[in-house]
């Protein structure tokens, strides 16, 4: 609560206010951003609003799936190898992540290549990881409070292969799609949970 004595008219005032929130420091900030591996992450979320568009022509989703698996790798390695790892990459790869997933998913549903029980099968890590990133991101920061963990999780990226492995699978063999939508509803899930617990351990 913060408090102003205002006089007017010989009598003393006194306004309250409630103080603003305050931002913890590097918890999003355009330095950050610019970093080379929050860019990379950042690529994804264009390459999500393509992939419709090229979904149609063999070459151009293998294109832009590689892409996207590029930029995945690439921007975890750099921040690791660099120093660089910061909390706004800890919420941008994330989002951009489930951007993605989104655009392929509901792109493949569309087109008729992936089953409707194949939507959760896929989308199991994002469905179980979207509440955790939004209480992590509207959460109160206390003062001390240990920075967002951003160290991935060897299910997590287990979870992350099974979902390209189900993806090539609706577009080049989809006789093992059922397979492959079980391994990632399996590992997404468990993913999922072990994040939840780390989050969870750390409160």
């Amino acid at each position: 609560m913060i408090s102003t004595r205002l006089r007017r008219g010989g009598r003393a005032l006194t306004l309250t206010r409630m103080p603003l929130p305050r931002t913890p420091a590097g918890f999003f900030s355009v330095e950050e951003l610019l970093l080379p591996p929050n860019l990379f992450s950042l690529l994804r979320l264009p390459l999500a609003a393509v992939f419709p568009f090229v979904a149609g022509s063999r070459d151009g989703a293998l294109l832009v799936l590689a892409l996207a698996g590029v930029t995945d790798v690439l921007d975890g390695y750099l921040a690791r190898r660099d120093g660089q790892v910061t909390a706004t990459g800890a919420v941008l790869d994330p989002i951009a992540d489930k951007a993605f997933a989104l655009s392929v998913v509901s792109t493949l549903i569309a087109q008729g290549k992936i089953p409707r029980w194949g939507i959760p099968a896929l989308l199991a890590r994002e469905i179980l990881e979207a509440p955790l990133l939004a209480w992590v991101l509207l959460r109160p920061r206390e003062e001390g409070a240990e920075p967002v963990e951003v160290r991935s999780i060897a299910p997590g990226k287990l979870a992350t292969v099974a979902q390209f492995a189900a993806v090539m699978a609706a577009l080049e063999l989809p006789a093992a799609l059922p397979a492959a939508l079980s391994a990632s509803a399996v590992l997404g899930t468990v993913a999922g949970i072990l994040y939840w617990r780390r989050e969870l351990s750390r409160r």
